[in-house]
């Protein structure tokens, strides 16, 4: 009745997997002290069943956007065995109660219904001695059942959303998280504190949080759930329980190293991959600037045309057969003007909020290709090890195992992520440009319609008194 979900499925293939190869580990060691593979019971928890759909989908990929299949609805498969979660970080973070795992079961006769409603507003400045910052009030309505309430309150300042948007790709290095709005702003473009400013990011920061919410994967992701409910302090207690600094360093230094080595040889899928996103990333912020000239401009003109009104008035108190015909076109020209204000508020809502989100989402994407490369190189420098036996044999056996599961991990889990934020973006993008080209339309009938009306009433106006005129 259903199919198995991209995300589900690689995270059901890599656990399996995992879990045969801990099996084999403690076979092994069983038969080395002449112990059942099993313990007690002499059972083997690994067992050599094949893994369906271990490899994940190879779809190729093209510099042209490509279609999904629309006809094929995902059911989600998720393991709550804890232990693969231990010994795998780069598995999807498994939901923790049945209510959720049922939560996440699609089948192809029901519609996709939602359990998490976030809302983002009310800022709020706060001033203090060391510095001044704004928060944000974050209502969560949910009917999951690993949540403890139904509705939550809290506020959150830029930094909290800093941090969440940190351990997600902590605990999904593979997975696309959505952008945050950047922290800081081109000076003398606009004020950090302005009000305009303060609700672009407001919005910016909405969508940040109900994204999250809509992925399948990382909407069940314990700090994202933390983020939500917690109050302040326990939030920043639930902060202070990561890594040391010194372990963050490590990883830092580490994360440094194999990128400075760089992959061997990359998968020619993820070659093609990496082709996309340069591809997009140029087109998409040539786009972006181009949007921005575009609206500049407007502003130009509208600003212009403001002046034309009154200057059509006075014009009219020094012509007294031109009287009616001079304030009419000023009516017209306030009329344009108030259109043309309609339609740079739908540009500037409707269209540039998108295009540059997908600049952010340009370069979220080169780092999660960073961070996929990264986990290869480590790979191949135990391989390389192994190869040249500067180090332990068995150890680094076992090493390179665990390394070609998490690799395998994160490749199945970005290649369905992948596919799932491109039809997202291909929807994005299409929704935004069609709206502006209807509102685009209905702006120049708009305006065609308040001249053609005046000039009616001009040339009608003439007739009668060309026929006054006759009589």
């Amino acid at each position: 009745m259903g199919t198995l979900g991209g995300a589900g499925l690689a995270a059901a293939a890599c656990g399996a997997r995992t879990l045969g190869m801990e099996g084999e580990r403690r076979a092994s060691q069983a038969r080395s002290s002449g112990l059942p593979a099993g313990g007690a019971g002499g059972e083997s928890p690994g067992g050599d069943a094949p893994l369906p759909g271990s490899s994940g989908s190879s779809a190729l990929l093209q510099a042209e956007v490509l279609d999904l299949d629309e006809d094929e609805d995902d059911l989600e498969v998720f393991s709550k065995d804890a232990s693969l979660m231990d010994m795998n970080s780069f598995s999807p973070m498994m939901p923790t109660s049945p209510l959720s795992m049922i939560n996440q079961v699609k089948f192809e006769d029901e519609p996709d219904l939602k359990d998490l409603f976030i809302t983002v507003d009310e800022p709020e400045s706060h001033v203090t001695t060391i510095e001044t910052f704004i928060t944000y009030r974050i209502i969560t309505k949910t009917s999951r059942g690993e949540f403890d309430s139904s509705e939550f309150e809290v506020r959150r300042r830029y930094q909290d959303f800093l941090w969440l948007k940190e351990k997600l790709e902590e605990a999904h290095p593979t997975l696309i998280i959505p952008p945050l709005p950047e922290k800081f702003i081109v000076k003398g473009m606009v004020e950090r504190f302005n009000d305009d400013f303060i609700e672009t990011r407001r919005k910016a920061l909405h969508k940040f949080l109900n994204r999250i919410a809509d992925h399948p994967t990382l909407t069940f992701n314990e700090d994202f759930k933390v983020f939500l409910t917690a109050q302040a302090w326990e939030l920043s207690s639930h902060k202070k329980q990561g890594p040391g600094l010194f372990s963050r360093m490590g990883q830092t230094v580490r994360a440094v190293a194999l990128s400075m080595r760089g992959v061997k040889s990359r998968p020619e899928e993820f070659m093609e991959m990496n082709n996309f996103i340069e591809i997009f990333s140029q087109k998409i912020n040539l786009i972006d600037k181009i949007s921005q000239r575009i609206y500049k401009e407007q502003r130009e003109y509208l600003d212009e045309m403001k002046e034309y009104g009154p200057i059509h008035i006075l014009w009219s108190a020094s012509e007294e057969d031109l009287v009616d015909s001079l304030k009419g076109v000023a009516s017209c020209l306030d009329k344009c003007c108030k259109t043309t204000e309609e339609r740079m508020s739908g540009l500037s809502e409707a269209l540039l909020p998108v295009i540059h989100e997908y600049v952010l989402y340009s370069e979220m994407l080169m780092g999660v290709m960073k961070r996929r490369d990264q986990i290869q190189a480590e790979l191949d420098s135990k391989v390389e090890a192994l190869t040249s036996k500067k180090a332990d044999t068995d150890l680094l056996t076992e090493e390179i195992g665990k390394l070609e599961d998490k690799v395998e991990c994160a490749n199945n889990a970005l290649k369905a992520d992948w596919e799932r934020w491109k039809q997202n973006m291909q929807n994005d993008i299409k929704s935004a440009f069609t709206n502006m080209a209807e509102e685009n339309i209905h702006y120049y009938e708009q305006c065609l319609a308040t001249w053609e009306s005046f000039l009616t009433s001009q040339t009608d106006l003439h007739l009668e008194e060309d026929s006054e005129d006759k009589l």
